[in-house]
């Protein structure tokens, strides 16, 4: 097992910002903040009986990377948002595939589902924007999360913004009072954020480990208001990127921890006790599974536009038929994406989706006259079928 340091604690005063709760929540005036190690230059050394998961993890995540360019242009973006619905459940944020394609194509949808469509965009920020720098950054994470909560009903003053003010996990709604979890203060939250920047930067420690880490890390600073669970996910998939894992693909290792959230909540809490072993194997597992599904998925959309052709028979050149040459890129698309995609007049627009929905290549999300959105059937029932073989393939293991 490796050594790893436990969270300590600090005694802290504490004062309620706004008086609420119960008496206790009223009267609390001091808590136990936990302290966790800084880590940027602490030795990791895998345990021999994770270093077999470890390298095959990483050999299937680059294999996901290995397919033809056309599959993983699709694949890009198709895997982006089921990681991006499957961290959105784990904090609890639940909407339909079809709201969630909506939102995506910036029709008006519920919350939920705009929550899961900006957590798609924040994914692809930090992680694009550190895989061309080479580097994690303070501000890459700040707008990334700028990103994700700029449009949250309540939180978006907080968006791109450390946090000020202690927060907590579990308990009380009005104070720490019972909290299963206090982070540290937040006068030290910079401090640690630094130290845990220098962490991810480093190119001598395993990929998989040094993204778990990195991650749970990440989870016990809470170095923000709200969105350190979707922001902390993201940053697994960044240090892929960065350490050239996973060079075009993101594959959805959210798909594999939400299908045991249970365990993935308690590998974060082990963490905090210095075992850093379960964590670390169950990423490596996450990424095993979620790679090899996503090569499913690969194969499965890499046939559809040809299947498309077949049903839909459109003539050559139509908008029909260039409009399905654009469906496996974009397979969520309104009115005016495709007529600017295409160049084409809203009416040919109109008159080649109707005949593509007739042959059952796409479907309307919105039902309504003008301003319409269309969904590519098949890619859609794929992501929620990527979903569902994952968890499948997790209650296996």
């Amino acid at each position: 097992m490796t050594i790893w340091p436990a969270h300590t604690s600090e005694t802290r005063t504490y004062r309620q910002a706004s008086r609420g709760g119960s008496k206790q929540d009223r009267t609390l005036t001091e808590i136990q903040v936990s302290i966790p190690p800084m880590i940027a230059e602490l030795v990791y050394q895998a345990d021999p009986r994770l270093v077999s998961p470890l390298e095959t993890a990483v050999a299937d995540l680059r294999e996901v990377d290995s397919g033809s360019a056309a599959s993983l242009n699709t694949m890009a973006n198709f895997l982006i948002r089921t990681d991006s619905i499957a961290s959105s459940k784990i904090e609890s944020i639940e909407a339909s595939t079809e709201d969630f394609a909506r939102a995506i194509a910036g029709s008006k949808a519920n919350q939920s589902a705009s929550l899961m469509a900006a957590g798609a965009e924040a994914i692809a920020k930090l992680v694009n924007q550190v895989g061309v720098s080479g580097r994690f950054t303070i501000d890459a994470l700040l707008n990334a999360h700028q990103t994700l909560l700029a449009e949250d009903e309540i939180e978006s003053r907080f968006a791109g913004k450390f946090r000020d003010v202690q927060n907590w996990i579990g308990g009380s709604n009005y104070s720490p009072y019972l909290a299963d979890y206090i982070p540290p203060p937040p006068d030290l939250v910079e401090k640690y954020m630094l130290d845990l920047i220098s962490f991810l930067n480093r190119d001598d420690l395993p990929v998989v480990a040094q993204a778990a880490i990195g991650h749970a890390q990440f989870e016990s600073i809470h170095p923000f208001t709200d969105g350190n669970g979707r922001v902390g996910r993201a940053i697994i998939s960044a240090v892929f990127r960065r350490r050239g894992v996973s060079r075009r693909v993101l594959t959805p290792v959210a798909s594999a921890l939400v299908a045991n959230q249970g365990k993935y909540f308690q590998t974060l809490i082990d963490y905090r006790s210095g075992n850093v072993d379960e964590l670390v194997l169950n990423l490596a597992l996450a990424a095993q599974i979620s790679g090899r599904e996503a090569l499913v998925s690969a194969l499965h959309i890499e046939t559809m536009p040809e299947a498309w052709l077949a049903t839909a028979k459109p003539r050559a050149g139509s908008a029909a038929e260039r409009l399905i040459k654009l469906l496996i890129l974009n397979p969520v698309l309104s009115a005016e994406q495709a007529e600017t995609l295409l160049g084409a007049s809203s009416q040919s627009i109109y008159e080649a989706m109707d005949a593509l929905e007739r042959a059952g290549v796409v479907h309307e999300l919105t039902n309504r006259k003008r301003n319409k959105v269309w969904g590519a059937t098949a890619v859609l029932i794929e992501l929620e079928s990527l979903n569902l073989r994952i968890a499948h393939a997790v209650k296996r293991t």
